[in-house]
């Protein structure tokens, strides 16, 4: 991840100072770290958002961010300060010190009321409020004196710059000779010696100059030719012209962006600079959250699946002790009907089977006679009968809670990352569920939702008609029971976790063989059997699928269905998505779409 350095906060500041004065009217901090200042300007509203998170601390505009309930303290406190003020500038503290003064007054050309600095300095970043006479008003990160003897931050303190750096000022008035010797004088890498010998430096910032000169990072000084150091000089000149001339030319590269228009660097965009820090840090963002939220979910149904697992066996070996039910009975009756053959203290006796004829071993205990024995043996029978009675509804509920949970496992295993919002429709569910806690959680807000703006997988058939498949259990219990109407078909791999799918008919059509083929492909497809050539795929009409009372949110059952062969492949790489008549001669797909298409053109009253 690329932090914001000076030359970004340059840029940023000096396109942000073209906006101004705007007036504020709103304040909304949306975590622990992000802060957003709603202004209004002649002629728009502009959202401002400053984050002091020590990974990717930055101040840019953005959209208008997703207002949730805001119950920071800080917030509120920033807004009862500045509340009817406007905000009439923005610049750095100093050329060189990557702290953000934001200046709020009643309008332009008054008297600064107050001011909020935004510093910008890695794990140090803060927010911080001060009056105009330099009193903290309040921070975003209080220090004490025991934290920091160096430079505290409360409430009631005077407000104190960040202490100075000690290297040296980059200067365009330096000479070639002075730089020279500067970055000679120990034999290094150059960039490590440009990065201990100027401030204002950065990885990403460095990469951008020697990128400009071909060199790499990793050449030592005094490996480098005449000539390298005069096309180091060149671009070091031409980074600080820029910085003066406020010329820059934002992009988004191969490990990062850039604000030099470097040519030599691959260019991924253009963008202006604030739209550019917004884009790459929201992706960044974006990428890290599904990262976590994914591996929480996975750890989550890894755990889950594996406590079910020992259930499901434990079941499993009392119901194999219970088929020994009628053994034991077995026995009792042999006892009975040879009582005559017991004695006294026996421990065992030796009988013959009423119907094989061979020898059985029958344990007995020697405190009890042989009527006792076969009544010892016949309350073991009973019991075990009970037993099994009691443990086969709990092992259908434990593998079907198993089956709903690898079904939600597959669901998140084949989403992308720029699929954070169907990854937290899933978190949705199993807290819904009871399998994940809603500690500092948020649901997905879904009323108002239209059904039609359903995020699922959508393809076309070759016949033209739309294909929908769930990408998550949410959407696949609302395409089935919300969307689906009678001229709809549904598909679904056959005991085997995987995405409900519909083949959306219009009123009045029949699907080709074809049809029913790239359904049923794509259904195997987006299942847990990808991996298979050949999946058994059933489908049916949606009327003919129920949810059982109480099931687990994307668990049905059907009726009716037919079972038809899919080949998981790739949606890109399927012809069928991109022309029909493959498999129209096929007997057996050219007789269900006669049977589909009968069913459909029987009158009303015969159905």
């Amino acid at each position: 991840m690329q932090p914001v350095d000076l030359t970004t906060l340059v840029a940023i500041c000096h396109e942000l100072a073209e906006c101004l004065p705007a007036r504020l009217e709103k304040v909304h901090q949306r975590d622990r770290h992000t802060l957003y200042l709603c202004l209004r300007t002649l002629e728009k509203k502009l959202w401002l958002t400053l984050c002091w998170h020590p990974q990717h601390a930055r101040l840019h505009l953005s959209p208008s961010p997703l207002l949730e309930p805001d119950t920071f303290t800080f917030s509120q406190q920033i807004w009862h300060q500045l509340s009817g003020l406007a905000l009439v500038g923005v610049s750095l503290v100093s050329d060189w010190e990557r702290v953000v003064d934001l200046q709020f007054a009643q309008r332009p050309g008054d008297r600064i009321q107050a001011h909020l600095y935004a510093e910008i300095m890695g794990k140090y970043s803060n927010a911080i409020l001060v009056t105009d006479g330099g009193v903290i008003v309040t921070a975003a990160h209080q220090v004490s004196t025991k934290q920091s003897r160096v430079r505290p931050i409360q409430t009631g303190d005077r407000y104190e710059m960040p202490p100075g750096l000690l290297e040296t000022i980059p200067s365009l008035n330096e000479p070639f000779e002075l730089w020279f010797d500067r970055l000679t004088l120990i034999p290094q890498e150059i960039k490590r010696s440009l990065m201990t010998n100027y401030r204002g430096l950065s990885s990403s910032l460095i990469r951008s100059i020697l990128a400009a000169t071909n060199l790499d990072s990793t050449a030592k000084t005094d490996t480098l030719t005449d000539l390298d150091w005069q096309n180091l000089w060149q671009a070091w000149r031409s980074w600080l012209r820029i910085l003066e001339s406020k010329q820059f030319q934002p992009q988004l590269v191969d490990q990062g962006y850039t604000v030099l228009g470097v040519k030599h660097e691959h260019n991924q965009g253009t963008y202006p600079v604030n739209g550019l820090i917004h884009k790459y840090y929201s992706q960044y963002i974006q990428q890290q959250e599904f990262q976590q939220l994914s591996q929480q979910i996975n750890q989550t149904l890894q755990v889950q699946l594996a406590k079910l697992n020992t259930k499901a066996e434990e079941f499993e070996q009392r119901l194999s002790q219970s088929e020994q039910a009628e053994a034991i009975k077995d026995r009792a009756d042999l006892l009975m009907a040879n009582l005559q053959a017991w004695q006294l203290g026996m421990k065992s006796i030796e009988l013959l089977d009423f119907i094989t004829n061979e020898p059985v071993q029958i344990a007995l205990n020697p405190e009890l006679n042989a009527v006792q024995n076969a009544q010892s043996l016949y309350k073991k029978h009973q019991k075990q009968k009970r037993a099994k009675v009691a443990i086969e509804p709990l092992l259908a509920s434990v593998q079907q809670e198993m089956r709903y949970l690898e079904q939600v496992a597959t669901a998140a295993q084949q989403l992308e990352s720029s699929d954070l919002k169907l990854l937290q429709e899933i978190r949705s569910e199993l807290i819904q569920q009871g399998y994940l806690k809603a500690t500092d959680y948020r649901p997905v807000d879904r009323k108002g939702k239209k059904v039609e703006t359903l995020d699922c997988h959508r393809y076309q058939s070759p016949s033209g008609f739309e294909i929908w498949i769930g990408r998550n259990n949410f959407q696949n219990d609302t395409m089935t029971f919300r969307i689906a109407n009678d001229y709809d078909l549904w598909f679904h791999t056959q005991e085997i976790p995987g995405s409900h799918v519909l083949l959306r008919i219009a009123p009045g059509s029949t699907p080709d063989p074809q049809d029913l083929q790239t359904a049923a492909d794509l259904a195997a497809y987006y299942s847990r059997a990808r991996q298979s050539d050949r999946v058994p795929v059933i489908f049916t009409e949606p009327k003919y699928v129920f949810k059982p009372k109480g099931a687990k949110p994307g668990m049905v059952v059907y009726k009716h269905e037919r079972v038809i062969w899919g080949k998981p492949q790739e949606p890109s790489k399927n012809p069928l998505l991109k022309f029909a008549g493959i498999f129209s001669d096929d007997p057996f797909f050219a007789e269900i779409a006669r049977e589909i298409r009968a069913e459909r053109e029987e009158p009303e009253e015969s159905q």
